[in-house]
């Protein structure tokens, strides 16, 4: 009979219940337990599984570059910042209400470390989000325009419920990279979260995009339903310490 049982739920690609059916009749047996708390459990246990699968894939579809948390951060070594704040943050309102966060500060200063994090937690309660370095992001979309797959990826870039887009500093970009990060930025005002790291305080961003204008509307955009976080002190690099820290 159980042979029978796990073909079925092979068939209806119900593994969690296939995984834990062996045990579970077991229990049922030696605890004299009712069906309908049989069904429930070996439900749950679909349910867990497909949870944690989701979760796998949702973490691997978002590209982290490291193993970095909020718990992994070294507070204790940056006490000007925040943490409240930060904490607060890891409660992703600024998701549910489509906010940016833009953390600012020279290298080694924890700005990537904290933008993972924040990251992290969202994908841990159910979000698609992705990071990407920022030059990697601009030289996809600057190719996209070969293939014409432009419109895809500018579909798929905004369908991320985070996107993080690091390091964004003294690049080298053509006009074409920066048309489409303008448009990017203006496909998810005020509908999606994005975080970006920098070390360029504003006023550099003239420099970097080179287009006055365009800069004034996408800083306009940007810092309208922003989080701006500056982040200061030295450098969170130590050559002597053996685990890996948020850098950036």
């Amino acid at each position: 009979m159980n042979e029978d049982l796990q073909q079925l739920l092979a068939r209806l690609h119900l593994k969690g219940m296939g995984s834990s059916l062996d045990s579970e009749l077991e229990r049922a047996e030696r605890d004299g337990t009712a069906h309908p708390e049989l069904i429930r459990r070996l439900l749950l246990e679909e349910i867990r599984f497909r949870d944690e699968r989701a979760l796998e894939y949702r973490l691997q579809q978002a590209k982290i570059p490291w193993p970095w948390t909020l718990r992994t951060f070294p507070f204790e070594r940056k006490p000007d910042l925040n943490r409240s704040q930060i904490q607060t943050l890891a409660g992703l309102s600024f998701v549910e209400r489509a906010q940016n966060i833009v953390f600012i500060g020279e290298p080694g200063t924890g700005k990537t470390g904290l933008a993972i994090g924040l990251l992290r937690e969202a994908i841990l309660s159910g979000y698609r989000c992705r990071f990407f370095n920022a030059q990697d992001l601009m030289d996809q979309m600057y190719a996209s325009l070969a293939d014409r797959s432009t419109p895809r990826l500018m579909k798929t870039l905004y369908s991320y419920d985070v996107l993080q887009i690091d390091e964004l500093g003294y690049l080298t970009l053509k006009s074409e990279q920066i048309n489409a990060f303008f448009r990017l930025m203006e496909m998810r005002y005020q509908k999606k979260s994005t975080v970006i790291t920098t070390n360029l305080d504003y006023p550099e961003w003239y420099g970097l995009f080179q287009r006055k204008s365009l800069v004034d509307a996408m800083i306009d955009r940007l810092k309208h339903h922003c989080i701006t976080i500056r982040l200061s002190g030295p450098s969170l690099r130590s050559p002597e310490e053996n685990t890996p820290k948020p850098l950036s």
